[in-house]
């Protein structure tokens, strides 16, 4: 397994990282041994980037991950830790809270679900519209003196707030979704962090599945996040993405590769500051994924990808419009 630098002041990571929240959330029931034994089978591959939410099944997934890694040598593994977003009972989202003593609170739970003394990379889920961002990060530096977190990251945020929170203190990495057919990053937010030295973990590097080579017409309206909320798994939207895939299928062949393992590359070869999250949820999955360690993607083949999917064309938007709204990332800076 090869390293990334997170960042100019982040941690060496593993060039490929591994995504648990299906594993808690969202995506249908997972089978908790399964999803030990593929953390464990992540490990062992050298990967050491984890990213986990704690409000990724209401902390069940902070616990998961704190029991996977008993016995393991923490300081070999990069804990990644998204906070901020409130739930209900019925596990509905009911708003973002990063107001500086949320902060210190949602920390103070994380560690101890997670079984551990600091939490490498900490970053808010998303902007709070109440609280400004110079007060967040500052509260977060706060915890970095204080050694319960090392690194300070954001999530879905856009160039502008990028630099507001940067001039705070040092950003290490923005999370954002990335795939062949989810580019806004391209729109600003990934100049900014270059110029900044700021790195990209790249989440939904497979569309939540879509551009995988799995997903079928046949699975449509499944009853999970998907299915029932996700435009671009609906009705003629799926099915223009799905012809997609099958022009991605065509060079996939061509290369000996899947069409995961591509999409996969694809994020990679995008640059050596952008570290893909790949949410397998089981063993087959994962090293399905690591695959794509071995890809070779040459210009010529960036080049034919970029005629046959190119920028933009995907039909329906990476959330509904009600999650769009939340999302700074999705606002001009």
């Amino acid at each position: 397994m090869e390293t990334r630098k997170l960042g100019s002041t982040g941690p060496q990571t593993s060039q490929l990282g591994l995504g648990l929240m299906g594993m808690s959330d969202l995506y249908g029931p997972a089978d908790r041994a399964e999803s030990i034994a593929t953390i464990h089978a992540a490990l062992d591959a050298g990967v050491t980037l984890l990213d986990t939410g704690d409000f990724y099944g209401m902390g069940h997934n902070e616990m998961l991950l704190g029991e996977a890694l008993r016995g393991r040598n923490r300081e070999q593994v990069q804990v990644s830790v998204k906070f901020g977003a409130l739930r209900d009972p019925d596990g509905g989202f009911i708003g973002y809270d990063s107001r500086p003593q949320a902060v210190a609170n949602f920390a103070a739970y994380s560690l101890r679900r997670l079984g551990t003394d600091y939490i490498d990379i900490y970053r808010p889920s998303r902007l709070d519209p109440a609280t400004p961002i110079e007060d967040t990060v500052g509260a977060i530096a706060e915890l970095v003196r204080k050694g319960h977190v090392r690194h300070i990251g954001l999530s879905e945020v856009n160039a502008d707030t990028l630099r507001r929170a940067h001039a705070v203190h040092p950003i290490t990495d923005v999370q954002i979704e990335y795939s062949m057919i989810s580019r806004g990053i391209e729109n600003g937010l990934l100049q900014a962090a270059r110029e900044l030295g700021v790195g990209i973990t790249a989440y939904g590097v497979l569309s939540r599945g879509l551009i995988s080579g799995h997903w079928t017409a046949q699975r449509e309206g499944e009853k999970d996040y998907r299915g029932l909320h996700s435009p671009r798994f609906q009705g003629e939207n799926l099915k223009h993405n799905l012809e997609l895939v099958e022009r991605m299928r065509s060079v996939a062949q061509a290369k000996g590769i899947s069409v995961a393992q591509l999409a996969i590359a694809w994020v990679m070869a995008q640059g050596t500051d952008i570290v893909p999250l790949v949410g397998a949820r089981t063993r087959t999955r994962l090293q399905e994924a690591l695959g794509a360690l071995d890809a070779v993607l040459l210009q010529s083949d960036l080049e034919a990808l970029e005629l046959i999917v190119p920028q933009g064309a995907a039909a329906g938007g990476r959330y509904n419009d009600y999650q769009l709204s939340h999302l700074d990332s999705e606002k001009a800076a």
